[in-house]
């Protein structure tokens, strides 16, 4: 008979997406996975199998959260250059209200993981497309309606824009001061005329 599952794995996975995100993959071990979640070592491979499996399943999670958020500003059909606006600022808002000043987990594990693992790899140029497809739908929009000058290509308006967040998401590691952030969202809003 099969054993039934005594904790909630949706919680787990949030607390393997906390620990790899402070930690870093390489520097997380299986005991700090057992110790982090709470969970029995054997449970633990039970459920995800490994260490990368339980990797791969918090990026992919951490990802659908962090992009449902974004898409919700997208959704509210303000003026393309407010969107970006607001998009820039909530990514701001999220980066200095972590203590921790950890940035984004899916940056650090391109930085960390991408380069020896196809399959994190694989994973980060996806979200980094989905990323800029965000961004040039946006820009495209405000184009179309004359918001946006016609002056520079949208799609490379949109991978400025993407390569920006990525900046600031590992300027947020390091420093927390606001103005910081402020003057790198102003700029990239004058950029886009």
């Amino acid at each position: 008979m099969a054993r039934t599952k005594e904790f909630d794995e949706n919680e787990v996975l949030n607390k393997a997406i906390d620990l790899f995100w402070l930690k870093g993959y390489n520097g997380t071990s299986m005991q700090d996975l057992v110790d982090g979640l709470g969970i029995s070592r054997s449970s633990l491979y039970d459920t995800y199998g490994d260490k990368h499996t339980l990797f791969i399943k918090a990026l992919e999670s951490y990802q659908c959260t962090s992009s449902g958020k974004i898409i919700q500003i997208v959704e509210n059909n303000l003026p393309a250059k407010e969107t970006i606006k607001q998009i820039l600022e909530f990514i701001t808002d999220e980066l200095l209200g972590d203590s921790s000043r950890k940035g984004c987990f899916m940056v650090n594990a391109e930085v960390e993981i991408a380069p020896h693992d196809a399959v994190v790899k694989q994973m980060i140029c996806r979200n980094d497309q989905q990323v800029e497809d965000i961004f040039y739908r946006i820009v495209k929009k405000g184009q179309d309606n004359g918001e946006i000058a016609h002056t520079q290509d949208g799609r490379a308006v949109a991978r400025a824009i993407s390569n920006t967040v990525k900046g600031m998401q590992v300027t947020a590691k390091s420093t927390s001061e606001k103005t910081v952030f402020d003057d790198i969202i102003r700029l990239t809003l004058a950029m886009i005329n």
